[in-house]
């Protein structure tokens, strides 16, 4: 499959299913732009493994929950003739707490960054990849999206969205090649899992083992690729069965 000059552009990717995702982008073929917020030793260390595998890397560190800074970063590249041929929307992180002891703050931060970041980086790209009539826009959810789980419901309401925009989103952009899709992972073996009972989970998942990042990158890869040319609007659970 020719990718030549092709780029996908991955946000939170300094580490973890990010990180993943973008090395595996490479791999096959892709150019990165790897967005970050503060790790600078992370990204640098992505970006070098990238790199050794033949492909070009531009880190773009800033906030996906604020839109001018997202602008900033991005409009000159997009206005110089570069265009990511995927975005993959990966940012997010936790901040669990039963919704009765839930501050507003860490309701609206675990929000803004799952749903505004999506927001605020799709609304930059979208229209360049519209007049260019193609372009792949993956959206990380969670199976946390699915079922309930206490003390995520900031997490659970934010991945949830991200499914409902997506679906959204690929019957508009549609008739333009435009495809939009959702990976579920279920539990993977990231700092994400960390402070839960994971004894307990294990016990729930079917096929009895936590994730790997490489899950998620490989059907990552997967939906960027001509292989699924055919597909939009759709949910990919990648959990081990506990999604049901």
């Amino acid at each position: 499959m020719d990718k030549a000059n092709k780029i996908a552009l991955v946000t939170g990717a300094s580490k973890g299913i990010g990180a993943a995702i973008a090395k595996t982008l490479a791999r096959d073929g892709f150019d990165i732009w790897l967005n970050y917020r503060s790790n600078d030793d992370k990204a640098n260390e992505t970006k070098a493994e990238i790199e050794r595998l033949s492909r070009k890397c531009v880190l773009l560190k800033f906030d996906v929950a604020k839109y001018e800074e997202v602008e900033a970063a991005l409009s000159p590249l997009l206005e110089k003739g570069e265009m990511p041929f995927a975005v993959i929307n990966n940012a997010g992180f936790r901040r669990d707490t039963l919704l009765i002891w839930m501050k507003p703050q860490e309701w609206q931060d675990v929000i803004s960054v799952t749903l505004n970041g999506y927001f605020n980086v799709t609304k930059t790209v979208l229209p360049f990849m519209l007049r260019n009539r193609e372009g792949r826009i993956i959206n990380i959810a969670s199976a946390a999206a699915h079922f309930g789980t206490p003390g995520q419901g900031n997490y659970s309401a934010a991945k949830a969205g991200l499914i409902g925009a997506a679906k959204s989103l690929a019957v508009e952009v549609a008739k333009r090649n435009v495809l939009v899709n959702v990976i579920s992972p279920g539990f993977i073996e990231t700092e994400m899992i960390e402070g839960l009972p994971t004894e307990l989970i294990l016990k729930n998942i079917p096929l009895g083992r936590f994730g790997k990042v490489e899950d998620i990158a490989e059907m990552a890869a997967f939906l960027s690729s001509e292989r699924a040319g055919y597909i939009t609007g759709r949910v990919f659970q990648v959990d081990g069965g506990i999604g049901g």
